[in-house]
């Protein structure tokens, strides 16, 4: 059921990859609720994926961006602008890679030049988000930038490695930026940390299957879906949360809060 949220507002929306993919819901959630909006991944990472459906379907240009490099991003920025006809309303920050986890590092034997490759991709990325949209003017005022994060920011989970200090950075810029941005012009900036998924990426990371499991058995509500997550991230974008900013907001069905639950326990005794 559509509520028309976002009507008439223009967005940019990053990292969808397919189907799986949490962004790739946004997007079809947000032209549900009546916004317009370009879609950008890196250029290898829409190689390996079907973005040329979802932009079909949703009547959305493509602008490929590396969102390490700041003329990527300064290039997004103003052709989104000239496409869509106007300054952008809301932005979607869905970018994470770690080659150490690609390549199986443990947490003790990190490739450190990769790690910084992670950080930048992860988080840093961003920090120039944001920057470069600030020095284009190209956000309205009251505009509304998420990223997606994971509770890793906070406790420890063993086979995350390294992308937990990239999603530790990523909130921390929110938090830093917001401050700033809101002050300047109203912008909000907002961290979402959503249950694991079953996406391509979060597939990939070893023992993801035993931890989904755990995860749905200790949260009250089990584990949020991608549609869910966009259902809530839309929220973010619209009227509705003008007042919210510098959070990290805990998209679980409860995972972050509970102790123990009874399905567990009963499997312990």
């Amino acid at each position: 059921m559509a509520y028309n949220l976002l009507a008439g507002k223009r967005g940019i929306i990053t990292g969808a990859l397919d189907e799986n993919s949490i962004a790739w819901q946004i997007a079809l959630k947000a032209k549900e609720e009546g916004a317009t909006f370009t879609l950008t991944n890196a250029p290898v990472a829409m190689r390996m994926g079907k973005i040329k459906e979802l932009a079909e379907f949703c009547n959305a240009e493509i602008i490929p961006a590396d969102a390490t490099k700041l003329e990527d991003i300064e290039n997004l920025y103003t052709k989104s602008m000239e496409v869509l006809g106007g300054k952008i309303d809301f932005v979607l920050h869905s970018i994470g890679m770690s080659v150490n986890i690609r390549k199986k590092n443990e947490y003790g034997n990190l490739n450190y030049d990769w790690l910084m490759q992670s950080l930048d991709i992860s988080a840093v990325s961003f920090h120039k988000m944001l920057q470069v949209a600030e020095k284009l003017d190209a956000l309205n005022e009251h505009a509304s930038v998420v990223a997606l994060s994971y509770i890793a920011a906070q406790r420890t989970f063993g086979t995350y490695g390294d992308m937990a200090q990239a999603k530790a950075m990523l909130e921390s810029i929110a938090r830093s930026y917001g401050e700033r941005y809101g002050r300047l012009k109203k912008v909000r900036v907002n961290t979402v940390s959503q249950s694991p998924t079953k996406t391509t990426a979060g597939s990939g990371i070893a023992g993801f299957d035993g931890f989904y499991a755990y995860a749905e058995a200790l949260s009250p509500l089990g584990n949020a879906t991608a549609e869910d997550c966009a259902n809530y991230v839309v929220s973010l974008f619209s009227d509705l949360t003008r007042m919210v900013t510098m959070q990290n907001l805990y998209h679980d069905g409860g995972f972050s809060t509970n102790g123990i639950s009874d399905e567990i326990m009963n499997k312990l005794v």
